[in-house]
């Protein structure tokens, strides 16, 4: 048997207003609000947080933010909190996305802050890691994702390290329709793996999930779902459509 459990978890961006975000909780809660051998988890824009919480009370559906601020409150304009979140109810939060590094420049050390204030508060963290076209080319693929793992969870205790989702993003492979062949993604899931070894040790390294960010979609989703280290998927594109993300739910839950 399998000792972790799935995770399938959609990451919906700039997308959906409020309205457009109930109607979608709502179909994805019908059709799998009730599933417990995998767990799902959906993170809207902020705008639709609370909507979104109200949607999925009573479902087995977590909520998660996109991004949050590491300090508890203060003059950050436009920026979101760790108890913010969780007095919506949210159990998750997405840091260190490649959109994040890319667009918005934020560094490891930053990203680092995050995740130690989301593990103080409770919620969560996806962390996310992945190598550019250009480093995987340039052969760095394991050295970029070491660097990025390592520093992002500096200051992580192992009773902390469990709560920890990782997620591999080829940042190359998303929205591109690339995708890493089942290999590639196999490879740097072990790696991962191996480096949360010499971190935390063996029984916790084999707690943590991690998770495959690269254009996972219901036709590549089961040969990906029936790797060794593969947890599960941090779902973009398809994760906006509900047909699509319960098709991912069910691949996992048929991966074993």
């Amino acid at each position: 048997m399998h000792p972790r459990k799935k995770l399938i978890a959609g990451n919906w961006k700039m997308n959906k207003t409020n309205g457009d975000a109930v109607a979608l909780v709502k179909d994805i809660v019908t059709e799998a609000g009730k599933v417990t051998e995998v767990e799902i988890v959906i993170a809207p824009p902020f705008t639709a947080l609370e909507s979104a919480a109200k949607a999925l009370e009573g479902s087995n559906v977590k909520l998660a933010a996109q991004n949050m601020h590491h300090e508890a409150s203060g003059a950050f304009t436009g920026e979101v909190s760790a108890p913010m979140l969780r007095a919506l109810f949210a159990t998750h939060v997405i840091l260190g996305h490649s959109e994040r590094r890319t667009y918005f420049q934020e560094s490891d050390a930053f990203i680092n802050q995050k995740v130690l204030a989301a593990l103080k508060n409770q919620l969560k963290p996806i962390l996310c890691v992945g190598e550019t076209l250009a480093e995987r080319e340039a052969g760095s693929t394991l050295k970029v994702v070491q660097t990025q793992l390592e520093a992002g969870l500096e200051g992580v205790s192992k009773e902390q390290a469990p709560s920890v989702v990782v997620a591999y993003e080829p940042v190359w492979a998303i929205g591109t329709g690339k995708v890493a062949t089942t290999d590639q993604a196999q490879e740097v899931h072990a790696f991962i793996r191996g480096l949360l070894v010499k971190l935390f040790g063996e029984a916790i390294a084999q707690k943590v999930r991690i998770l495959y960010g690269g254009s996972m979609k219901p036709a590549n989703a089961p040969e990906l779902l029936a790797q060794k280290d593969i947890d599960g998927g941090l779902i973009g594109g398809a994760s906006l459509e509900a047909r699509s993300f319960v098709e991912l739910i069910k691949a996992a839950e048929a991966a074993k």
